[in-house]
């Protein structure tokens, strides 16, 4: 007994100790609440490392001075010389540096990375300047060409000619490890750019970016379709801005930059997340229960999927062969997801954003998720094409089925999902027998509307064959 109370007194306190790691201070590396770009973690960058590697251009730390990303500089200096020419205002140009020198340390923690070694005080600044300007001067242009209203000569700016080259920046412009806080450039367009601008940055960013509005092709009617999308998105914004009494967007100062700015327009309208009872079946099983997929109207945004029948009328949902009687479809609405080459690279830096920065809010994964869900094979895919729900521009239904089932490889979530009430409603849709011979009956006589006319000739013919045995029977029995 004497010994154990000798050990015992002989140990360092447990209370002093855990005030004397206190009194140190929580390590700069480990403050992660002022984290917001990331390096993406291993597990999910071999799986696909290209689609989170940036082929033109670098931006911010992450991938500086990287052998094959230099050619850019030049572009990069250029814009700087056009920004100059534009703005032809050297005390703001100052004041403006000097506001990143004060951030320096706050820009820093910005990042997932400590780049003190690798980066000092000077040469990061300088870099972020060089940077912030470059995007600064690609979103006015960009933004000046699409109204047609261009001051500036575009001849000799190979970015705005190149097609090619302009893509390529603008998917690397999307990259989680490509980013630069988004303060840094609200503050440069508000002590910087002149002051007639009308514009706000988030509108210039939106205009930049409407390229990957997912829910349809590029063409002039559905590119101003998403501009439409785009400034309800910025109204609504705004209205919220004004019913809080704040003076400023809040979405340029909520938002830590371009990856989470994309996924905040697409984010559903009903974010609360709860376990569905099972998983989905693929939409050709739905489809054999009476599931009627719809492409959802432009206003929604991609996430806001829903379920929708009514629960009497449905009970004969075979009738819902024309556009005027969709009471009684069991309407699976998705919005249109337009697929193309650089589909997977936005989804998969989403992902990964939401896996770093919002583990309990991974909306972008229960999307990506469902769409697993649905899609199997190729004959999944292709009834989703034929209903309008995706638009793909790559070489086969086959390679989008690979594409979507690749998505979701070694992505750690919960069982909770925003879909959870719509997952359950079709799940048990699903298992009702009667809405199978319904779909049977709809999928063999009341497919379109030539052969429900002749299923309903058939039916009133053998009704009035019916009904003149039963007279003649009538006429022999009085005989």
């Amino acid at each position: 007994m004497v010994h154990a109370a000798a050990s015992s007194s002989s140990q360092p306190n447990f209370v002093e100790m855990v005030k004397h790691v206190i009194d140190i201070g929580v390590p700069e590396e480990l403050r992660l609440s002022e984290r917001s770009i990331y390096t993406v973690p291993s597990n999910l960058r071999k799986v696909n490392e290209d689609a989170y590697t940036p082929q033109c251009i670098s931006i911010g730390p992450i991938h500086f001075e990287k052998e094959k990303l230099k050619t850019m500089q030049e572009h990069k200096l250029r814009y700087m010389e056009f920004f100059w020419n534009r703005v032809s205002n050297e005390p703001s140009m100052q004041a403006y540096k000097q506001y990143l020198e004060d951030k320096e340390q706050e820009i820093r923690r910005c990042y997932s990375e400590k780049f003190t070694d690798k980066l000092p005080r000077e040469k990061f600044v300088d870099m972020m300047l060089l940077d912030a300007v470059f995007i600064m001067e690609l979103f006015l242009r960009n933004y000046e060409l699409k109204s047609q209203n261009s001051k500036h000569k575009q001849e000799h700016d190979l970015i705005m000619k190149q097609m090619w080259l302009a893509r390529n920046i603008a998917r690397d412009l999307i990259l989680l490890e490509n980013q630069i806080p988004f303060f840094v450039l609200v503050e440069l367009y508000k002590r910087v750019v002149p002051a007639h601008q009308s514009k706000t940055f988030v509108d210039l960013a939106l205009k930049y970016f409407e390229f990957y509005h997912p829910q349809m092709p590029s063409s002039a009617e559905n590119t101003t379709k998403a501009e439409n999308f785009f400034c309800g998105l910025i109204r609504s914004c705004k209205e919220c801005c004004v019913q809080k009494s704040e003076g400023s967007c809040c979405m340029e100062e909520s938002h830590a930059h371009f990856t989470d700015l994309i996924r905040f327009s697409y984010l559903p309208t009903k974010k609360e997340q709860k376990e569905a009872s099972h998983v989905l079946r693929t939409a050709t099983k739905l489809q054999e229960s009476g599931v009627y997929f719809e492409k959802a109207d432009g206003k929604r945004k991609l996430l806001d999927i829903t379920f929708e029948k009514k629960q009497i009328l449905s009970l004969c949902l075979c009738l819902g062969f024309l556009q005027c009687l969709n009471h009684f479809k069991a309407r699976f609405r998705i919005p249109q997801l337009k697929v193309d080459h650089n589909t997977e690279c936005l989804l998969r830096n989403l992902i990964a954003f939401e896996q770093c920065h919002y583990p309990q809010e991974t909306y972008i994964s229960n999307y990506v998720s469902l769409m697993d869900s649905l899609i199997h094979t190729q004959l999944d895919v292709e009834l989703l094409v034929e209903k309008e729900v995706i638009v793909h521009e790559l070489g086969s239904h086959k390679d989008v089925a690979s594409l979507v089932n690749g998505l979701c490889k070694h992505v750690v979530t919960n069982s909770d999902t925003c879909y959870y009430e719509t997952i359950n409603d079709l799940n048990q849709h699903y298992k009702n027998k009667w809405y199978h011979t319904m779909a049977s009956l709809r999928l063999v006589y009341f497919r379109d509307l030539w052969r429900a006319s002749s299923t309903v000739v058939g039916i009133a013919v053998l009704i009035f064959a019916v009904f003149q045995f039963i007279r003649a029977l009538r006429v022999l029995y009085k005989i």
